[in-house]
């Protein structure tokens, strides 16, 4: 809360602290510029004139006073001696001037309390802005609710403006307050504050309330929706997962004949691809084409962006190319999109080829777009020295490594096995001020805990943890993996255990490597428990949940339960899959069921199913000396 006091500005200027009782010729002749004469002299004590000359000399004059004395005695001398009338006009004029947000606050007070004089809505409102711009939220708040309680009337924009600026406060809760007050008491919203109030519940994030504030304009009566409320209530359905809703929208907008905006095109294409209906997509697009609504570089990234994620490549470099035909200009973005769709479909070549099309195009290459080439370098197994080049490449075209850059590196060289070298990037990392990334330690202790080097993976989850605390469930769930892996499962009960206490919910991934764990150690009943008390948790269990209990029914429980479970398993939602019928087909082939085998084998073609080849050859060498033992017999 701004704290005022009516203290004297002369104070702080020590050559002016002597002249505190000045004689009203004394102020005047202070503020006299020497390029002013006696007639303009004149002209200044006289009342305000309507010239614009006039009154630009008489705001630069009392602007000087406001600067040097701030609000007081002095300053209220001056108003005064020049002659200035305490009205409306000269108060916004006072809100317009370049000095302390305080004396305005302050002079605007003392206004307030002049007799003859009542604050309007003008007045407030250029208070408010003021307030507004100086980041004097406390005051602002205080001065929106005496203009909402006061006779002054509000109209719509008014009403719009204050919603804009609590908004961009992040008062939404008080916004939305401050709109129902005075559409209850001051005026009828129009279609526009509607829409305001809608735009800023969408910038904030506040999704659930547009609906309910779309309804109450629908049933005003004298308000209807347009293309900016179709817009954001479209975007807002799309966010919130509800797909039919905005669909049904869209084409409600249509069959109103409001011609949809490229920013509604825009939410359908992505929405469109977001379901997978791919054809959709391209039917609208080419309907916004058809209707002479242009495409914007948005429009074309999402549609590249879909195609790619559909694995429609050269369709999405197809659109690249047809931008230029259309008149739109590519940016950075859509650019980083498409050579990571090209990285990718393992098409390296064309990666490296539109990075270096970027400076024709006056498209400058940023960190997305250096880390998006050296990812794809990793994932099409190109030597480690090449990652690298790119990393001093980027540092030579004054493009500063994120900490993302040195994720993607330290990943791809954990990959690669080269651990040594990630840990010197982790190190250069610290030393550049980087935050610990955990995504970077989850990488190296998954690496290290695969080299059985489980003291160092300790070590290192450690220092993560002193420096991330509990937000870190992936990294626990690779600790967790490495310590049943290696016969330490009271070690991986107790990280689990630590995750729950310290609020860090296990999810899917710790559950699978707990199961995985005690499954290795032979206690398949226990991880039969912990899968049930996953779900009770609401934590659902993937594929890979019931394929670690499935391998651990075929190593301890014997041939019929994993049938029995596989079984179980084809008629529930989580269908078996490769994995599922190979555990299975290994265990009857260790037990000697070779017709069960048979049949399974028979199956998991029909389904599209490779045969492992160890347990493949391993029933054939059986099958061969079970008919060996039948010729010696028949002989």
């Amino acid at each position: 809360m701004l704290v005022l006091k009516w203290s004297r500005g002369i104070s702080t200027t020590p050559n002016l602290f002597q002249r505190i009782k000045q004689t009203d010729k004394e102020i005047v002749k202070m503020f006299e510029n020497d390029h002013h004469d006696n007639t303009n002299l004149l002209k200044q004590q006289q009342p305000w004139r309507r010239r614009s000359d006039d009154i630009r000399e008489l705001d630069e004059r009392f602007m000087r006073i406001l600067k040097i004395f701030k609000w007081g005695p002095d300053a209220e001398k001056a108003l005064e001696v020049l002659l200035l009338r305490v009205d409306h006009r000269l108060v916004r004029g006072v809100m317009k001037l370049d000095v302390e947000v305080s004396v305005k606050l302050q002079f605007f007070r003392w206004a307030g309390k002049r007799r003859n004089f009542q604050h309007d809505t003008t007045t407030y409102m250029a208070l408010i802005q003021c307030l507004d711009e100086s980041g004097f939220v406390g005051e602002m708040w205080k001065t929106i609710q005496e203009l909402v309680r006061s006779d002054c009337p509000v109209g719509p924009s008014e009403l719009s403006l204050i919603v804009r600026i609590l908004g961009r406060a992040k008062m939404v809760d008080k916004a939305l307050s401050i709109f129902y007050l005075i559409k209850n008491r001051k005026c009828k919203p129009t279609s526009n504050t509607y829409n305001t109030m809608i735009s800023m519940l969408v910038q904030q994030g506040h999704h659930e309330k547009v609906h309910e504030l779309y309804n109450e304009m629908c049933n005003e009566g004298n308000c209807f929706p347009d293309t900016v409320t179709y817009s954001a209530l479209i975007y807002v359905f799309g966010k919130l997962g509800r797909d039919a809703s905005a669909i049904r929208l869209f084409n409600e907008m249509k069959e109103n004949r409001m011609q949809p905006s490229a920013k509604i095109y825009t939410t359908l294409l992505a929405l469109y691809f977001k379901l997978g209906q791919v054809e959709k997509a391209l039917v609208l697009f080419h309907e916004m084409k058809d209707s002479n609504c242009i495409p914007t570089v948005f429009t074309y990234t999402e549609l590249i962006k879909g195609l790619g994620k559909a694995g429609r490549f050269d369709e999405a470099y197809g659109v690249f190319l047809s931008m230029y035909t259309d008149g739109c200009k590519p940016d950075v973005v859509l650019m980083n999109n498409l050579i990571n769709i090209m990285g990718k479909a393992g098409r390296l070549c064309d990666a490296i080829k539109l990075f270096e099309s970027m400076g024709s195009m006056q498209c400058v290459p940023n960190v997305v777009t250096y880390n998006t080439i050296i990812k794809a370098l990793f994932e099409s197994k190109a030597p480690t020295s090449e990652p690298i080049s790119w990393l001093e490449k980027m540092k030579v075209n004054g493009i500063a490594p994120s900490a993302f850059t040195y994720s993607i590196l330290i990943d791809g060289f954990c990959k690669t096995n080269r651990v040594e070298k990630a840990l010197i990037l982790l190190e250069e990392m610290d030393e550049k001020g980087f935050p610990p990334c955990p995504s970077a330690y989850c990488s190296l202790i998954d690496a290290l805990g695969k080299a059985k080097r489980y003291e160092a993976a300790k070590e290192l989850f450690q220092e993560l943890k002193e420096n991330c605390g509990s937000s870190i469930t992936r990294v626990y769930s690779v600790m967790i993996r490495h310590f049943g892996k290696c016969g330490k499962l009271s070690e991986a009960v107790d990280l689990f255990n630590e995750m729950k206490k310290l609020r860090c919910n296990p999810d899917v991934y710790a559950y699978n490597a707990l199961m995985d764990g005690m499954v290795r150690a032979g206690m398949i009943d226990e991880a039969n428990s912990v899968l049930r008390k996953m779900e009770e948790q609401g934590c659902a269990a993937d594929l890979n949940s019931h394929n670690i209990i499935l391998n651990g029914m075929a190593r301890s429980a014997g041939p019929a339960r994993a049938m029995e479970m596989l079984e179980a398993m084809k008629t529930s939602t989580i269908k078996p899959d490769a994995v599922s019928y190979n555990t299975v087909l290994g265990c009857l082939s260790r037990a000697g069921m070779f017709e069960e085998a048979a049949k399974l084998m028979k199956e998991m073609r029909i389904k599209g199913f490779d045969y492992d080849l160890i347990t493949y050859s391993s029933i054939l060498q059986a099958v061969g000396k079970v008919d060996e033992e039948h010729i010696h017999t028949d002989t």
